[in-house]
């Protein structure tokens, strides 16, 4: 128990130490992740996903920079509630668009999916 309590001890006094530097390094790997997604996935969820991962980039972004400014307001937290309600919708409204691409062609590859009219 003793290696558990040095560990939560270190890592407490570390973390007062947390610039905005680390949130934008965190945030610049996920936006990389997702952009990699979206670039090389061909399965429309997968695709989804990385729309995603791109959206929480920039809300770790905004709230970093929110709480990291000078007159330290909540314009950061505001952005970062619609952003996240956006992403809800984009998630509903994607989803549904790949299940009605399954139901038609019988597969949710990007690729595969040459035109939506036959």
């Amino acid at each position: 128990m003793g290696s558990l309590e040095s560990f939560w001890n270190e890592f407490s006094g570390w973390l007062p130490h947390v610039q905005l530097a680390h949130f934008l390094i965190v945030s610049a790997i996920l936006f990389a992740l997702g952009i990699y997604a979206i670039a090389t996935r061909r399965n429309a969820i997968m695709v989804l996903m990385g729309v995603e991962l791109v959206l929480n980039a920039a809300n770790i972004n905004f709230i970093a920079f929110s709480r990291y400014s000078a007159d330290m307001n909540f314009d950061g937290q505001v952005a970062a509630i619609f952003v996240i309600i956006l992403a809800a919708a984009e998630a509903a409204i994607g989803l549904a668009i790949v299940l009605n691409i399954y139901h038609r062609f019988q597969t949710v590859n990007v690729d595969e999916v040459s035109s939506l009219k036959e």
